[in-house]
C-alpha cells in the first residue's frame, strides 16, 4: 500500500474538484512515524458549530478509497446534524489500518494531539473499528472528544440509542405503507448484526416481526439467532429473499442499480451510513420502483443525538427523548417527497439545507 507521502502532483487538482463540489472547508492529512499512525480529517462545514463526527478505523485498500470515504462521511454528518435540529457541523475522520494490529495507547493519543492541533472545530468520537477505550486514550491528549464510558460521564455506547432511532424511522415508514405502525408479522431481513444491528433485531423480534440477519461474522449471527429466534440468511442470497422491509446495518453502498432491480420489498430503513452507491441514482430508482427508503442520516442519527447530549453533561433520557424526533421528522419527510414527487433523499436533502441556510444568514448578519 502506498503511503501518505506518496500522494502524486497530479491528483491534488482532483481532491480539490471533490472539495469544491460539495462545498467542504477544510481535509487534514496526518501522519506519525513512530507509531504507524496514518489518518485523514475531514471538515465539511461548520455553520451550525463544530464538526463532530466519528473516528472510523479500517484496513482500506489505498489512500484514494480513505480520501473517498471520510469525505462522504463528513457530509453525511453535516446533514444528519442539520435534518436532527441539533447546533453541529459535519466532520469525520478515518485512521488507515488493522484495528486489531497496530492500535494502541500511543497510537490513539497521537491521534489525539493532532484532533487538538485544530483547536476545536472537530469533535471526535468511536466509530467502526475505535471504542470507548481509544476515546478515553484521545482525551488524555485533548478536550475535543465525546462518545466517552459512562464511569467518565460519557454516555457509554451509543448503539442502544442509534437503533431506537432507526427502529422509529422504520415504523414512521411502516405507517406510511401499511396504515400503522407496528411492526409485527413484518418479514424483516437486517443486513449487519453489529452493534447497532442486533439491538434493531432485539427490539423488532420483541415487536412480533419475523427477522432474518445476514453478516459476514458467523459466530454473531449463530449467537443472535439462537438469542432472539431470527432466521440466518446468507449474504449471497440477500436480495432474492421475499420480504416487506430491508434493512442495511453494515457498510455503506448496498443500495446499487444491481441490488435494487433484484429487491422484492416494500420498504428500506437500516443504520447503515451512504446506503446510496449514487445518491442522485439510486434515490430516485428506488422511488420509481414504489420502494419507501428511509433516509439514513435521518433514520440513524441517534447515536449523533446521544454523544451531543454528553456535550451539555450526559442524560440517557434527554437523549432517548431527542431521538423520539426521527419518528415526525421522517413522517414529514415522506410528506415532502409524495407533495413535492421527489425521492425521500432529495426531501431529506433539502430539509437540511434549507436550516444550514438559514443560520447560516443569521451568522452573516454579525
Amino acid at each position: 500500500m502506498d503511503t501518505l507521502n506518496d500522494i502524486h502532483v497530479e491528483t491534488i487538482p482532483v481532491l480539490f474538484n471533490q472539495l469544491t463540489e460539495h462545498d467542504y472547508e477544510q481535509i487534514v492529512f496526518c501522519q506519525d512515524k513512530s507509531t504507524g499512525l496514518k489518518a485523514i480529517i475531514a471538515i465539511h462545514n461548520t455553520t451550525l458549530g463544530p464538526g463532530l463526527g466519528g473516528t472510523r478505523m479500517y484496513n482500506y485498500k489505498n489512500e484514494n478509497d480513505a480520501i473517498t470515504d471520510v469525505l462522504r462521511l463528513s457530509r453525511g454528518m453535516t446533514y444528519k446534524a442539520a435534518i436532527s435540529g441539533i447546533n453541529l457541523g459535519g466532520a469525520k475522520a478515518v485512521i488507515i489500518g488493522d484495528p486489531r494490529k497496530i492500535k494502541n495507547e500511543a497510537f490513539m493519543r497521537r491521534f489525539g494531539r493532532f484532533v487538538d492541533n485544530l483547536g476545536g472545530k472537530y469533535i471526535t468520537a468511536e466509530d467502526i473499528g475505535t471504542t470507548t477505550r481509544d476515546m478515553e486514550y484521545i482525551k488524555m491528549e485533548t478536550g475535543h472528544v465525546t462518545g466517552l464510558p459512562e464511569i467518565m460521564g460519557g454516555g457509554g455506547d451509543p448503539s442502544p440509542v442509534t437503533a431506537y432511532g432507526v427502529y422509529l424511522g422504520m415504523k414512521a415508514c411502516v405507517n406510511e405503507v401499511y396504515g400503522s405502525d407496528s411492526v409485527e408479522g413484518k418479514k424483516i431481513l437486517v443486513e449487519g448484526v453489529g452493534k447497532v444491528g442486533s439491538a434493531l433485531v432485539r427490539r423488532l423480534v420483541k415487536e412480533g416481526a419475523k427477522v432474518m440477519i445476514a453478516d459476514v461474522n458467523e459466530e454473531a449471527l449463530a449467537s443472535l439467532a439462537k438469542e432472539t429466534g431470527a432466521s440466518v440468511v446468507s449474504l449471497s442470497e440477500v436480495f432474492d429473499q421475499d420480504m416487506d422491509i430491508y434493512s442495511p446495518c453494515a457498510l455503506g453502498a448496498t443500495l446499487n442499480t444491481e441490488n435494487i432491480s433484484q429487491m422484492k420489498c416494500a420498504i428500506v430503513s437500516g443504520a447503515a451510513n451512504n446506503q446510496l452507491a449514487d445518491e442522485h441514482i439510486h434515490g430516485q430508482m428506488l422511488l420509481d420502483k414504489g420502494i419507501l427508503y428511509g433516509p439514513d442520516y435521518l433514520i440513524n442519527a441517534g447515536g449523533l443525538i446521544n454523544v451531543y447530549t454528553e456535550l451539555n453533561g450526559y442524560n440517557r433520557d434527554i437523549a432517548m427523548k431527542t431521538t423520539e424526533t426521527i419518528y415526525d421528522v421522517t413522517r414529514d419527510i415522506i410528506a415532502i417527497s409524495k407533495r413535492e414527487q421527489i425521492s425521500t433523499y432529495q426531501a431529506a436533502n433539502k430539509m437540511a439545507e434549507q436550516r444550514i441556510q438559514s443560520i447560516g444568514r443569521i451568522h452573516l448578519n454579525y
